[in-house]
This record gives C-alpha cells, structure tokens and sequence, in this order.
C-alpha cells in the first residue's frame, strides 16, 4: 500500500475512486488491464491521501445534489479499508451534504456501514449494488479467493433489504465452461427474487479479456481448471469480448425471469435509474435555473 495526492476525485459522471488496484485476488478482473494506464502493481494498493478533502470541496461547490457513484475500478471495500475507514468517512460527507449514493462493491464489509446508508437513502437515495458470479461457494474461492462468498453477499443482500436500502446485482462475468450454466444462474436468479433486488446488470453470459487480465486470468485457469486454457486460445484468440455458447438459454431465462418479478434489466434502464436522484427530496438546493 502507498499514498499518493489525487488532482481529484469526481468523474464528468460523479463516479469516484479513493483507491486504485485490489486486493480481491479475482481471476477475471478487467482493471488489471493495462490501458488503464496504472503504474504500480495491481495488489499495491493506491491510497488518495486527500481524496476526502477533495470531496468535501466538490460536493461544496455543486449547484445540486446528486448522486455519487464508487466502486467501478477498485472495490470500496478492500482490506485495507478496514483500517483507513475512507469510505466510511466518504459516505459521511456524501451524508452531511445530502447528495445520493450508488455504491458497488463484493463484500459484506459494506455491513459496516448500514447505518449511514440507511441515512442517505432515508435524505436522498443509496444503492448498493453487488456482484454474483456463482452460487457455489467453493466455486466463489476459487474465482474471486479474497472476498465474500456469495451466500454471505446474498445475506448483506437482505440486511439491506431489510433496511429498505434497494439494491442491484450485477450478474457478470459468466465465464465460458466455468459459471456459463442453467443451474447456476437459476440459483444467482432464485436468490435474486428471495432478497427483493431492484434490478439486475446483464450484459449477457460472457466476459472480457485484454491485455494485462488476459495473462492473469490464462494462470489461474492453468492452477484451477487445467486444460481449458489451450480451449479459450482456441476458440477466442486476442479477442477482447468473449461470448457464451449458452448465452440465448441464460439470456431468455434472466429477462424472463426479471419480467415475472418486476426486476429492472435492461441495461440504460438500470443505469438511469442509479444515476438519478429524486427532484424532490428535503436536501434539493435550488439553482437560477429553478426559478
């Protein structure tokens, strides 16, 4: 882990990072890719020394609230924040400034936190958004080996449920000839429904591959599924969007799956929804627009 200044902190988008890299050790992480331009190992983790500062003054300066994005490029809920606490300390200034929270991560660390989340989405709105790639757990070491197991994020799932926190789960990478099955997306999509999700991010059954996650994903596959790579290099090559054969079954049974339980799939649907704060709710600043 190292410290480095941050010129700052929100993207055109409101998204933020107050990290960069990961310690989550999963084997098909496309941020490992090397056109994100990092300069330092991926496991060194990247500490933005004054990303709160830099928060606190963006949030200060914006005409309205809005909703604040993290967890896109390094997950919000490393190990290490268990120490630093900078996400928590985040998610109080998004608090105090009354501005929206969309937050993704695969940990159950976010449990911590519940009480302010609960708070925002009270004032403004929160979304905790998670990642489910399969619904075996030993399968769940092996993919992502330093993070919550699905049953325990299915379980963080429904305390937010429970909270009234409504959620998203984002139903990707589905790796071909490894998670790419009818049973287990039966089961993502069973425990989907039984916590209540909101909406679900289906790009289709499939991952991505370029360079930088490409070598690290061709080693595990070497460790834990032995044989299959020289099957990805054949069919795939240096493409970057790898395709299920199983996809049409998978896609029809999660879109007609999400019909049947009013869950939001379509993709702009989804989005749209995580990136827009309520016009109307107790912290709305008016601007010379408004009048």
């Amino acid at each position: 882990m190292h410290f480095r200044k941050a010129k700052g902190i929100l993207s055109p988008n409101n998204g933020m990072n107050l990290y960069r890299g990961c310690t989550h050790g999963c084997i098909y992480c496309d941020s490992r890719s090397v056109v994100y331009g990092m300069d330092h190992a991926f496991e060194d983790i990247e500490v933005k020394e004054n990303a709160l500062d830099l928060l606190e003054d963006a949030l200060m300066r914006k005409r309205r609230p809005c909703m604040i994005g993290t967890g896109a490029m390094s997950d919000p809920y490393i190990r290490e924040e268990l120490d630093l606490k900078m996400t928590r300390r985040a998610l109080e200034i998004i608090n105090r400034f009354g501005f929206g929270l969309a937050i993704q991560t695969k940990s159950s660390r976010i449990e911590r936190d519940i009480d302010i989340l609960k708070e925002i989405n009270e004032k403004a709105k929160c979304v905790v958004q998670m990642t489910l790639t399969t619904i075996d757990d030993d399968l769940a070491r092996i993919l992502e080996p330093n993070v919550s197991v699905t049953s325990e994020r299915i379980r963080t799932l429904n305390l937010m449920k429970e909270a009234g926190i409504p959620t998203v789960v984002w139903l990707c990478p589905l790796l071909p000839m490894i998670n790419d099955t009818v049973d287990n997306v039966k089961g993502l999509l069973e425990a989907c429904v039984s916590v209540g999700v909101k909406g679900i991010v289906w790009f289709g059954a499939g991952m991505t591959l370029r360079e930088g996650n490409r070598e690290y994903f061709y080693k595990a596959l070497d460790r834990h599924f032995p044989g299959l790579r020289s099957h990805y290099e054949h069919h795939y090559g240096n493409r970057y969007s790898i395709g299920s054969d199983n996809h049409p079954v998978l896609d029809r049974m999660v879109k007609e799956t999400c019909k049947e339980h009013g869950i939001m799939h379509d993709p702009d649907e989804v989005f749209a929804y995580m990136r827009t704060l309520p016009e109307k709710h107790p912290f709305r600043q008016l601007s010379i627009d408004d009048l």
